[in-house]
């Protein structure tokens, strides 16, 4: 089950699967421009003509495409073609980065241990959508983002590290989500330096950090590093 790290001397090749704005997409490619990540991004591929994540990716000199789901007779079929293309890339590793569509087992299943997602909350709790407002409703004191290793269970696949952030009086969605987002690019940026690194591996027995289980997911530093 375990995906093995790149080979000596060559950098860690990323599929990146984005939806929206590309933020966190963004966050990787500065790191790999100014050399802190030790990464390429191979390319991004989306389910939105539109999405703003494209047009990063290309003003980046990354290949970028976009599949129509409405071309594809299921969600199955869709993500066949969809993997088809990412398999095409030959990727060491697979980012969801505000990818927003569910993901066929199929697909996801021979894959899961080199396909990551970052997911804006301390999982387990609130999974899928409108995390923040989930949040809020809860009176929870303490919000934040994980990055998770993708398997067919929704959000449900083993945490690799999460970064927590504080609820404070008077949030409301808009607020919550943009503290959120702040600690979700180094969240992943660190979590990609790992596995780019081979030091974050997913066996059949869980996740491995460092050749040792990881008893719990890493926590994510003021200083963007894991404690």
């Amino acid at each position: 089950m375990s995906a093995p790290p790149p080979a000596a001397g060559r950098r860690c090749r990323i599929a990146v699967l984005a939806s929206g704005r590309g933020s966190n997409l963004q966050a990787l490619l500065d790191a790999i421009a100014t050399g802190t990540l030790a990464a390429e991004i191979a390319g991004v591929l989306s389910d939105r003509p539109d999405a703003q994540a494209l047009a990063r990716a290309r003003a980046a000199g990354v290949p970028a495409r976009a599949l129509s789901p409405a071309d594809h007779a299921s969600r199955a079929a869709f993500d066949a073609a969809l993997f088809e293309a990412v398999d095409a890339l030959a990727p060491d590793l697979i980012v969801c980065a505000g990818y927003m569509r569910l993901i066929d087992a199929a697909a996801v299943a021979p894959r899961s241990a080199r396909t990551i997602n970052i997911h804006p909350s301390l999982l387990p709790a609130f999974k899928g959508l409108r995390t923040h407002r989930q949040a809020l409703a809860a009176g929870v004191a303490t919000h934040g983002a994980s990055v998770h290793f993708v398997t067919p269970d929704l959000d449900g696949g083993p945490v690799i590290a999460q970064a927590a952030v504080p609820v404070l009086p008077g949030d409301d969605e808009a607020a919550l989500a943009a503290r959120v987002l702040a600690r979700e690019h180094p969240l992943l940026v660190e979590t990609v330096r790992r596995l780019a690194a081979g030091r974050i591996r997913l066996t059949a027995g869980g996740i491995e950090s460092d050749g040792r289980p990881l008893p719990a997911p890493l926590q994510l530093g003021a200083n963007n590093r894991f404690a």
